[in-house]
């Protein structure tokens, strides 16, 4: 069994209930358990900022699907909330994203881990932090390191919701 962390985000048709079912979701993936999942947390866009502010959490799972495997049912998730793919880094129903698998490092055309970008979000590791704040990214330190290193500013940008996800795992 590999332990994996998911990012999951939304902007778009009710975000703090795709966020909320997208973790049911991901609790019932074949050969996958849900371990723990962060609270909800808001931020501005990364990116183009005409668009609504982003719902994001972070899941700590279990599974013995192998990457790819796990990519290609997330990326199944994600069509299931109706995604579109318009623009880079546009509004979107729900985005998962494979932020670390175990410790593995790899570069791929249709995954990089840890997930490129990582160390420059604070929308991923706030809640990240708040499972593990001494999670070793590989190459990159812990993330309590990496959120120092973000600095005040860039953290302050994404806040904890005062709802929670109100589903038990």
């Amino acid at each position: 069994m590999a332990n994996v962390w998911i990012g999951l985000g939304s902007n778009l048709e009710n975000p703090v209930k795709q966020v909320s079912d997208a973790l049911i979701e991901l609790a019932n993936l074949p050969n996958t358990r849900l371990l723990k999942a962060s609270n909800l947390w808001q931020s501005k866009p990364f990116g183009p900022q005409d668009q609504p502010d982003f719902i994001n959490a972070v899941a700590e799972i279990t599974t013995t699907l192998e990457p790819l495997a796990l990519l290609t049912q997330l990326q199944t998730l994600e069509a299931l909330h109706q995604r579109k793919r318009e623009r880079h880094w546009g509004p979107r129903t729900l985005d998962l994203d494979i932020l670390l698998y175990d410790t593995l490092v790899l570069t791929d055309e249709k995954l990089t881990l840890p997930h490129p970008g990582i160390a420059q979000r604070a929308f991923v590791l706030c809640p990240l932090a708040e499972l593990n704040e001494n999670l070793l990214i590989p190459s990159l330190g812990t993330v309590k390191q990496l959120i120092q290193q973000l600095g005040k500013e860039a953290s302050s940008q994404v806040l904890p919701l005062e709802a929670k996800a109100t589903t038990s795992f």
